[in-house]
């Protein structure tokens, strides 16, 4: 089993096979773009474009169930993630990633790397996985962890 077996849908609507990111190292995010922790897209920004060319990527996954952090639709998420932060990194259609409507990507992340204490449940926007080349889950990372803090598990995965 890996994350290669998911589907989802690209925030333009397209759905895509996340066998697409085969061989990459992923740092999989669930976003939002009216959160205290909305300015990490530009540190992911930043991560994508020094180790892309090595390949990695981040994904991500705007998420509205948290405090209702992500109201707009997909469009106005694209162009907020653009204009804001220069997001070029992979971003996704809304999903909910925790309840009995999770996306079965992130049900199977929180099964592959539980937080605090076993706690399955994403508490909040801005949880992060890192996922090694065949697809497995390596590693969650708290909100509150700034993306730079990840740079060396990444380093090592590439």
């Amino acid at each position: 089993m890996s994350i290669y077996k998911f589907h989802t849908n690209k925030i333009n609507g397209d759905e895509i096979s996340l066998e697409n990111y085969e061989g990459q190292v992923a740092l999989i995010v669930n976003t939002a773009s009216k959160c205290g922790f909305t300015p990490q897209y530009m540190g992911l920004q930043n991560l994508y474009e020094q180790y892309k060319d090595q390949g990695f990527t981040v994904l991500g996954f705007p998420c509205n169930q948290f405090m209702g952090q992500e109201p707009g639709d997909e469009l106005e998420i694209d162009a907020f993630c653009r204009l804001n932060y220069g997001v070029s990194f992979p971003m996704f259609a809304k999903v909910d990633v925790k309840g009995k409507d999770a996306h079965p990507l992130f049900t199977y992340l929180t099964e592959h790397a539980p937080g605090v204490m076993g706690s399955k449940a994403i508490k909040w926007n801005f949880t992060k996985f890192l996922v090694d080349r065949n697809g497995n889950v390596v590693k969650r990372y708290a909100p509150q962890t700034k993306p730079i803090e990840i740079a060396d598990d990444i380093k090592n995965l590439l």
